[in-house]
């Protein structure tokens, strides 16, 4: 198993830490967790995008990391599924709260690297 370099480590540890910002750094009564993701998604028009861009970003690195096409087209299918669906009001927004894409896609791209 190749080593990783403190810079990819690093890296892969920020993209962690971008996820849990997005899908679970904000705790509501009752241990639910949110993220910055889901409550830009509450303002109509822009959250949505804005959060899958946010959300691309961690694609883009998983790339750069030489993550295959089947991994990275799973992570996509998350980003894609999060946005169109996030965008319904009310329903999406529920959605948006509960599916966390960000974290999905991590640990996509970490069971990838580990195994490799």
């Amino acid at each position: 198993m190749p080593t990783q370099t403190p810079n990819q480590q690093e890296t892969r540890a920020k993209l962690d830490r971008l996820a849990w910002l997005l899908d679970s750094a904000i705790r509501l009564p009752g241990g639910l967790r949110i993220g910055l993701d889901g409550m830009m998604g509450l303002i109509p028009g822009v959250g949505d995008l804005a959060g899958a861009l946010f959300s691309s970003y961690i694609l883009l690195q998983a790339a750069r990391m030489k993550v295959p096409v089947s991994v990275l087209a799973r992570m996509a299918f998350n980003i894609l599924l999060e946005l169109v669906i996030g965008s319904i009001p009310v329903l999406g927004d529920l959605f948006d709260f509960f599916f966390k894409a960000n974290r999905r896609n991590v640990r996509l791209m970490e069971k990838y690297l580990a195994a490799n």
